[in-house]
């Protein structure tokens, strides 16, 4: 199977060239990303613990799905894809903002991602993908920011920046 090329850009999210994944998290290269925030009528995020055999970040938990855009495919068409392969449903999906971030990891492995922040609505329980996911939960957003307090090392470094620096928006963006 032929490696998942990401998409680098520059610090306008403009794009510069492709490189493979792996390749692109070892020398730590800028290259375009997506987090998925999916609510319920609860108000309620759906979180999801990482497959423990992932290359970075496993067992941890962050949003409900996340991922790099295709060559030739858009924010809102590379969520719904990777929310299908990983959570088994897809939803509409809005962008909300962006940002840029940069996470060294114990392996050697760097991600340093324009991550594009895009929020939905689903009131069903997903069918997980367990090659991807290990488990799932709802979970209020205000319990999930204190429990990212109280223990954030069981959290992934991209998702503890949203939280952290973008709070506002993912709140605004359920109302």
């Amino acid at each position: 199977m032929k490696e998942e090329l990401v998409i680098l850009v520059n610090e306008k999210d403009e794009q510069i060239g492709t490189m493979p994944k792996m390749e692109a998290h070892e020398k730590a290269c800028l290259h375009r990303a997506f987090s998925v925030f999916v609510f319920n009528d609860n108000n309620e995020l759906m979180l999801q613990q990482r497959a423990k055999h992932k290359y970075h970040s496993p067992l941890l938990w962050t949003n409900t799905c996340c991922s790099h855009q295709r060559v030739g495919e858009s924010n809102l068409e590379a969520g719904k894809r990777r929310l299908q392969e990983e959570m088994g449903f897809v939803t509409d999906l809005k962008e909300t903002t962006s940002f840029i971030y940069k996470a060294p990891f114990d392996n050697g492995l760097t991600e340093h991602e324009f991550d594009h922040i895009l929020v939905g609505y689903y009131n069903e329980e997903p069918k997980i993908n367990l090659e991807e996911v290990h488990e799932w939960k709802w979970m209020p957003l205000e319990a999930v920011k204190v429990d990212i307090e109280l223990n954030p090392e069981q959290y992934t470094a991209w998702f503890k920046i949203i939280f952290e620096k973008f709070y506002d928006h993912i709140n605004l963006a359920k109302i």
